[in-house]
């Protein structure tokens, strides 16, 4: 038996969730879950370790590794092959500040709460 998906935490959803080549009509798409985008968020644009974010997002570092790792290659993809980004869905909670005083969590919030399951 599996183990259960333990819910990752996250600051804020995107303020974009499609991106596309300037004049490439719509096709073929990669999907990027929401615990990705703010894997790349947290260790890409504001320089968390993997550890750092692994604390941040209330999952192992090893778990982080995998998420990053799976989002920098389909980073890759969409750039190389010039397709579609979409981002949505996962198993995550958000940061519990979010909706008051998170701030891009620069400051590392310490949102805690339960986790709504799977979102789509």
């Amino acid at each position: 038996m599996a183990r259960p998906v333990k819910c990752r935490r996250v600051c804020s959803l995107p303020l974009h969730d499609t991106f596309r080549p300037v004049g490439k009509p719509a096709g073929a798409e990669v999907s990027m879950t929401v615990e990705e985008y703010e894997a790349i968020r947290l260790i890409d644009l504001l320089g968390y370790t993997q550890e750092e974010a692994g604390e941040y997002m209330a999952i192992a570092r090893t778990t982080v590794q995998s998420i990053y790792n799976d989002a920098r290659h389909k980073l890759a993809e969409v750039l190389v092959n010039g397709m579609t980004l979409r981002i949505s869905g996962g198993n995550y909670e958000l940061c519990s500040l979010s909706g008051g005083g998170c701030t891009g969590c620069g400051g590392r919030c310490p949102g805690k709460g339960k986790c709504p399951g799977e979102r789509k």
